[in-house]
């Protein structure tokens, strides 16, 4: 035997035919005990959702209360009284004046949030990649890439993107009232609804720690705009979910979309007046 066996062999000698039987077992048994737990451990892959909304205009009192929230939770810029941006104020839910129907009725107002298009025109025309569609449905704009082209504001038929014309100027009061939730937009960019994207973000991430789905309850007043609605006229989500109510509301015989022949399928549907 040679010297070099053999100080290897002194060092690290070979185990007996029973140990190495019990080593072998040991390693089957740690590895059957261990593939489960990373089996468990393994994050569930989580259902896609295509988020919509329904407003019942038979529910609606124009009482702009979403518009509000919708402000307040978004940190939406104000320019104040100044009519320079008369016009021009950004806005992600506005309410649109509507002439009526009869002429002895009354006029109307509708809530207009974006419409998060399947098919959206304002994702086309962008040259950097700022404005996407989400998995889930969502019309997205990303802040920071965006160049202020507002090309994507001439393509949406709906006008609902609004430009920053000058930096958000906020009082030390207004400071305190901010969502950290929800960046603030720089002079020169544009922004849009975005269906209160960080709300839903948060429900599917408590759910998922729970090891659950969000549930249809949930969600349907989960945005600022139908949370704050006093009539409870806007309702929230998956329109893929046969079961959930929006889904329901959107099959309603009353259910009709905003230019719905250009082809954009809008996620938002409106329920007509069963009143004059």
């Amino acid at each position: 035997m040679s010297l070099r066996r053999w100080f290897t062999q002194l060092l690290a000698p070979e185990p007996s035919p029973a140990r190495r039987d019990f080593l072998r077992n040991a390693a089957t048994l740690s590895a059957a005990v261990a593939i489960p737990q990373l089996a468990s451990a393994a994050p569930r892959a989580r259902r896609r959702r295509h988020w919509g909304m329904v407003i019942d205009l038979d529910r609606c009192s124009g009482c702009n209360a979403c518009g509000v929230a919708c402000r307040q939770e978004n940190n939406i810029p104000t320019y104040g009284p100044d009519p320079t941006f008369d016009g021009a104020r950004p806005e992600w839910m506005s309410m649109l004046w509507q002439e009526p129907e009869r002429a002895d009725a009354l006029p109307s107002l509708l809530p207009l949030p974006c419409m998060h298009c399947a098919d959206p025109p304002c994702v086309k025309v962008c040259p950097v990649g700022a404005t996407y569609k989400d998995p889930d449905g969502f019309t997205m704009q990303v802040w920071d890439r965006c160049i202020g082209c507002r090309y994507c504001m001439v393509a949406c038929p709906y006008s609902r993107r609004s430009f920053n014309w000058t930096e958000p100027a906020w009082t030390p009061l207004e400071l305190q009232m901010l969502n950290p939730d929800v960046a603030t937009r720089p002079r020169g960019v544009v922004e849009k609804c975005t269906f209160c994207h960080h709300r839903v973000r948060k429900l599917q991430e408590e759910a998922a720690l729970a090891g659950r789905e969000p549930t249809d309850a949930e969600c349907q007043r989960l945005p600022a705009c139908a949370q704050a609605c006093p009539a409870n006229a806007i309702t929230f989500g998956d329109l893929d979910d046969p079961d959930s109510r929006v889904a329901k509301l959107s099959g309603s015989p009353r259910a009709f979309r905003l230019l719905e022949h250009l082809g954009t399928e809008p996620s938002v549907y409106y329920l007509k007046k069963d009143r004059g």
